[in-house]
């Protein structure tokens, strides 16, 4: 059998009092639309580790060539410097033996210091899905634990559909978990598989089995009641030291317990060490991290993580915030490697545009004056549609013009069009035409694109990247429409998000109009502005 002591699986001496156990990729795999290759696996375990959680279930080897795969690279590839790899695997089959039983033995070969088996708590289970007795059950669990420590592992036992077991036989439920236990299990894991469990009822029932039972217990909670985060502190609460989770929630169907929140109420809430120093300031960025491997969006309201965890928009909330941001906050965000924002909306009143032009660097000083005709401007903008909390930069260039008594302008735009031209053989032709001023000097340019607003932007670089060679960097990287509601009869407005990046940074910015192709050039126009801002160009004379 494979040797499990390599010195890339991590440290031997893992603080023991307290388990965070990620299976990001194993149950989080198995969410609706993520299909993890094994180099998505092994950059997923890298940042895990460097978050510094005790153990990663890798996956189940010899289910699937993909995770057999993953077991003998991670060997290879990865010092981990805080987590220990776990293999994943069932019990042996009925009737058999534990040191026989092909499936128990990849287990061995997979050279996982830890493996986790999964057992069947259930008794219809047991019946109905294993076509067992519930003795031989029993059996199967002691006979693969002790085959498995005999071997020099260390074994977690997750007691699958526990809740659901125990409410309908709470003796044969508490008769597996001793099982695990006495056969040499280092800690039972009880699992709500089905997610249908409150927190009030977790509580009560990991109380009962650690105080009949005396085994180590774990919490595994599915979120099918929206409950799983607070189902695994309420079992933290009734004694259980093994936290299982998957970042950002990943998971079949509605996901598991999400590792981020937990982990941050274990340190934040509870007191508890359960990550290196430092490292939870790391947190954001490795929950972004993930979600860029999984090629998912970062939800924006994420507890903690999310863009819009520590976001405040309305005036009275900012009103307190300038006095003492914890008035609104229940945390310092840099905590977590988050940061507080404030959103400019028509809700916004003096203290939020203060605190605005202080993130953004600009002192508006004791202006009070100032400060009102920018609350008034944004006002008057957002009810014509414009929306300043997904347009920092429009609003940065609308702030810095109140404050500069000048529009900020690097060119001086004579007139566009776009054309869009329909061919008999069913293609179409995009051109756009712009004529506009740069230091002096008159260009007039023409591009053609994939689309309008593709040609308008080609041709606005063909424009000034002789004369702006920095906007060679910028990038588009989202476009948004919607079509808000029409104010006469059937006429409507448009309203346009832009993003752009320089590689180094991105930035939104905002246009509405009365057609889509007007918005998507006042979004472009102050894209471009936005973009040579950065980059520290003086505006032409």
């Amino acid at each position: 059998m494979t040797d499990a002591t390599d010195e890339n699986q991590g440290p031997s001496n893992v603080d023991d009092d307290f388990h965070v156990f990620d299976t990001t990729l194993r149950d989080g795999a198995q969410r609706e639309g993520i299909n993890l290759t094994v180099a998505d696996k092994l950059a997923i375990a890298r940042h895990l580790d460097d978050f510094g959680v005790g153990f990663i279930e890798g996956g189940w080897p010899g289910a699937n060539p993909r995770d057999t795969e993953f077991f003998a690279r991670a060997r290879q590839e990865i010092h981990f410097k805080h987590a220990q790899l776990v293999a994943f695997g069932a019990t042996r089959r009925p009737g058999g033996k534990a040191a026989e039983d092909a499936q128990v033995n990849a287990l061995l070969e997979s050279g996982a210091p830890v493996i986790c088996l999964v057992a069947k708590s259930h008794d219809r289970h047991v019946e109905l899905a294993l076509r067992t007795t519930l003795d031989e059950n029993l059996e199967m669990v002691r006979d693969t634990v002790s085959y498995l420590r005999s071997q020099g592992r260390r074994v977690f036992v997750d007691c699958e559909h526990f809740f659901d077991g125990y409410r309908a036989n709470p003796e044969y439920a508490k008769a597996v978990v001793r099982a695990a236990s006495e056969a040499g299990a280092d800690v039972v894991v009880l699992c709500d598989t089905n997610g249908g469990m409150l927190p009030a009822q977790v509580q009560a029932v990991v109380a009962t089995v650690l105080a009949d039972t005396g085994a180590r217990l774990g919490i595994h909670a599915q979120d099918d009641t929206g409950c799983a985060v607070a189902n695994t502190l309420a079992a933290v609460d009734a004694g259980a030291t093994h936290v299982q989770c998957t970042a950002n929630g990943y998971g079949e169907r509605v996901g598991n317990s999400n590792l981020f929140p937990v982990v941050a109420a274990l340190e934040l809430k509870y007191g508890k060490k359960v990550l290196p120093e430092g490292a939870l300031s790391e947190m954001t960025r490795i929950s972004h991290a993930i979600a860029e491997v999984v090629n998912l969006t970062p939800s924006t309201h994420e507890p903690y993580v999310g863009v819009s965890a520590f976001a405040h928009k309305a005036g009275l909330h900012a009103s307190a915030i300038k006095v003492d941001p914890d008035l609104y906050q229940h945390i310092d965000p840099e905590q977590v490697g988050n940061t507080m924002r404030m959103l400019v909306s028509d809700m916004a009143g003096r203290a939020s545009i203060e605190l605005k032009g202080k993130e953004l660097g600009i002192d508006l000083g004791d202006d009070r004056e100032l400060v009102g005709r920018v609350v008034e401007r944004v006002k008057e903008r957002e009810l014509k549609g414009y929306t300043y909390e997904a347009a920092d930069a429009s609003f940065e260039l609308l702030l810095r013009a109140e404050v500069e008594g000048k529009v900020r302008k690097y060119f001086e735009v004579e007139s566009w069009r776009a054309i869009v031209e329909d061919r008999p053989d069913g293609s179409h032709a995009n051109e756009a035409t712009v004529k506009l001023f740069a230091k002096g000097e008159r260009i007039v340019a023409t591009a053609e694109g994939n689309g309008p607003v593709n040609a308008l932007d080609k041709t606005l670089r063909v424009a000034l990247e002789k004369i702006y060679p920095q906007l060679a960097k910028l990038d588009l990287v989202d476009y948004k429409v919607r079509i808000l509601e029409g104010k006469h009869g059937t006429s409507s407005t448009t309203r346009v998000l832009i993003s752009t990046s320089d590689g180094a940074g991105e930035w939104s910015t905002v246009g509405v109009a009365d057609n889509v192709i007007a918005a998507s050039w006042q979004a472009l126009e102050d894209a471009y502005t936005y973009g040579l801002l950065r980059a520290g160009v003086e505006p032409a004379e």
